[in-house]
């Protein structure tokens, strides 16, 4: 049932000023302009593409997205290649101070920002390959290619291997160097180097639960997700406080929440854990790649356009798992692990596979 993602892209999209970007919260809300939340706008309608084969719905945004873009590309600043001064609140996570917002955020020159919006890019530059539009996907893949590199050749540090978060490189964050194994902005071949900082480097800017989502989505692109099960402390620390929903922060928590930007375990029990996404745009095909950490047996189900995918993982006394799938009878799909790739098809089938 994707009624509640179809609605929550169509209002962000009715909340949009002339300029193009999206009210912070909408319909409610006191009319405020947060930049960062229009990207995730975009991020939201990418998702949508892979989760749904529903080009109908998708395609009255197209025109959106781009003046999205534009009003960010109107803003570089010409000699750095990062984003310069950017209006309104650039909130990034309440951990910056001050209001969230980063060094840089107000003035221009964030890491941060510059390479948010390179990743939106590429988002968008995928959508607009869905739908045909080859020459403009082109424009926005090469115009984040340009602010990657900016970011990198002013914002790394040699020193301490890490992004700093502007070019002065005073602070340093584990958001800057997410987004830098996000985007690729950080070579491949450090990315695990990197991402091992952003977990065990306390001088780091930490990212609190409202950033964890991508956190994680880093920790999978740096091949390290079968740690994934080791960072969830902070929800564990809800249940010892006694909460019954998803605070925005725990600390200090003094209203009672339900707040959907720490809900990413809802996420990524299915996507990470489990190991379900989607391998090809619409959800045409299935990726299964598991990552289950120490745990000696997870079950699953995942609801997609043709039927429930079910998975479940048992260790068995070699250490290794036996992996039991059942998938709707017209959906085909891929079990990855270490690299091996095997066919999947609908209906059941049975695997033997070591974490």
């Amino acid at each position: 049932d994707d009624r509640l993602g179809r609605n929550a892209n169509e209002q962000f999209h009715q909340s949009r000023i002339p300029d193009g970007l999206t009210r912070d919260a909408y319909p409610a809300g006191g009319g405020k302009f947060i930049p960062p939340f229009s990207l995730f706008w975009i991020s939201m309608l990418y998702d949508y593409s892979w989760h749904r084969d529903d080009k109908v719905f998708l395609s009255k945004y197209i025109v959106p997205i781009e003046s999205i873009l534009k009003w960010f590309e109107y803003r570089l600043d010409p000699e750095s290649g990062l984003l310069g001064k950017t209006e309104y609140w650039n909130f990034v996570d309440w951990t910056f101070s001050p209001k969230g917002v980063p060094t840089g955020g107000m003035d221009g020159n964030s890491s941060i920002l510059s390479l948010h919006y390179a990743y939106t890019l590429e988002q968008a530059t995928d959508l607009f390959k869905q739908f045909g539009q080859a020459e403009k996907a082109a424009y926005y893949h090469k115009l984040a290619q340009k602010i990657k590199a900016a970011v990198y050749r002013s914002c790394y540090d040699a020193g301490r291997h890490l992004l700093a978060d502007s070019p002065q490189k005073k602070t340093f964050s584990q958001h800057a160097n997410i987004w830098g194994i996000l985007t690729d902005c950080i070579p491949a071949s450090q990315q695990k180097e990197i991402m091992r900082k952003i977990m065990l480097d306390s001088t780091l800017i930490s990212s609190t639960l409202y950033f964890r989502f991508y956190y994680t989505a880093a920790l999978k692109k740096a091949g390290m997700a079968n740690q994934y099960i080791s960072t969830l402390g902070p929800w564990k620390e809800m249940l010892s406080l006694g909460l019954s929903t998803f605070p925005e922060t725990l600390s200090p928590t003094v209203r009672s929440d339900c707040h959907a930007w720490s809900a990413s375990p809802c996420y990524d029990f299915l996507a990470t854990v489990c190991g379900i996404e989607p391998e090809t745009p619409g959800f045409g095909s299935v990726r299964i790649m598991p990552n289950l950490g120490n745990l000696s047996h997870v079950s699953g189900e995942f609801p997609h356009p043709l039927g429930m995918i079910k998975v479940k993982y048992t260790k068995m006394k070699t250490g290794a798992y036996l992996a039991a799938i059942e998938m709707p009878a017209n959906l085909k799909g891929s079990f990855v692990f270490h690299g091996k790739i095997v066919p999947l098809k609908g209906g059941k089938q049975e695997l033997v596979f070591n974490p």
